[in-house]
């Protein structure tokens, strides 16, 4: 038997799934998704169903409370950013709108993405037949009814690209009040912040499913791998359109991050600036220089998104390893599980981020924990109050 591709870019069908003797009559029939394959997998066997994630019945369940551990912290840690974030006046900003979006669109993660996974994980555990929506028999019955990874797929796919767009917002946001901190007020306004995130909701869902609606060459199919929902392309598919999922991440990601860096480079400037101006005697031109400059707290927000961005790459980076690496022929089983759901995790890390980072998120959150949302937004209302 020789090994298959599913499309390029994801893992194919690698395997003859586990009970395979009820998927006898799909197999028998022309799959649509398999090609014999040619180059460097060329007179490989099939490897077996088992991936390290989910071979035995231990390795399964322990997969499965990771699953079920990990959209519990999806969902409290977001509902958190929420409630200190929509309560609190004082994120009531171009910021505070960017950080809600991005809430919401880890929140969905957490409540739509992983507990699918679960939900079918749980199913193969507990009976030897296979969802319709299985790798290799999604595929092949095509033409049947629908089947939840047609919508799992593409939201997977959308809130990970509002993620990335989210963060470039915040992060040219947080640029214009470093570079231009008389102008910010004028310039970022929340009305343009919400347009913006409106534009970048449809935009990125809009992206994910251009591989749908731009030709009926795509299908999507529970992968035996990443153990998630995934594109794949039919025999007579053109998978080139899925290159433009790591062109927009890409870019993005380059461009948050080069602007991260003259935000960081004005920063440093300013500071220095600010240490020579504490060693001389501030003249009184000097003193009325320093309205020009960035306030502490524009520098502290910046420097946060900085951490937000750099974390957001970290997690995301084994995706564009993976990817690559599929395009030009590998497919990594155990990689493709480590980076889908390393991507999954990092929808519970921006709470930790901004607790750690911002003082008035982590007042937001003591307060919220203490007395309630009332008494949360009183007592950050009358503490605003007495620092004006």
């Amino acid at each position: 038997m020789t090994r298959v591709s599913s499309m390029p870019g994801l893992p194919g069908n690698l395997s003859t799934p586990r009970g395979s003797g009820l998927l006898t009559g799909v197999m028998s029939d022309h799959n649509l998704t398999a090609e014999v394959c040619s180059g460097p997998w060329e007179g490989e066997s099939l490897a077996p169903l088992c991936s390290f994630c989910c071979c035995g019945l231990l390795n399964h369940t322990l997969t499965v409370v990771f699953m079920v551990g990990l959209s519990f912290a999806i969902v409290a840690s977001n509902v958190v950013t929420l409630t200190v974030t929509i309560q609190t006046r004082q994120f009531r900003t171009p910021q505070g709108y960017l950080k809600v979006s991005l809430a919401l669109a880890d929140m969905t993660v957490g409540i739509i993405i992983v507990p699918f996974s679960i939900y079918t994980e749980i199913s193969l555990m507990v009976t030897s037949a296979l969802p319709a929506w299985y790798q290799g028999g999604s595929v092949a019955s095509a033409q049947g009814p629908w089947q939840p990874c047609s919508l799992i797929g593409p939201v997977f796919a959308g809130c990970t690209f509002v993620s990335i767009s989210t963060i470039f917002l915040m992060t040219v946001e947080r640029s214009v009040a470093i570079l231009r901190p008389l102008h910010k007020d004028s310039v970022v306004t929340r009305h343009r912040a919400l347009l913006l995130i409106l534009l970048s909701w449809a935009g990125s869902f809009l992206l994910a499913l251009a591989p749908l609606i731009l030709g009926d060459g795509f299908a999507l199919e529970y992968n035996e791998c990443s153990r998630m929902c995934n594109y794949v392309p039919l025999l007579d598919g053109d998978g080139s359109v899925l290159l433009l999922f790591p062109i927009f991440d890409f870019t993005l990601l380059g461009g948050t991050l080069a602007v991260n860096v003259l935000s960081f480079a004005t920063i440093r400037r300013y500071t220095r600036e600010r240490k020579l101006l504490s060693v001389a005697s501030l003249s009184a031109d000097g003193g009325a220089g320093c309205a020009h400059r960035p306030s502490f707290s524009d520098i502290k927000a910046a420097k946060t998104i900085g951490v937000l961005t750099f974390a957001f790459t970290a997690f995301f980076s084994p995706i564009a390893v993976f990817v690559l690496g599929s395009v030009v022929g590998y497919t990594w089983c155990a990689f493709s599980f480590l980076a889908f759901w390393m991507l999954a995790a990092n929808s519970c890390c921006n709470v930790i981020i901004y607790s750690v980072r911002d003082r008035r998120f982590r007042k937001g959150v003591a307060l919220l924990f203490r007395g309630g949302g009332a008494k949360a937004t009183s007592a950050s209302s009358s503490f605003q109050s007495r620092r004006v």
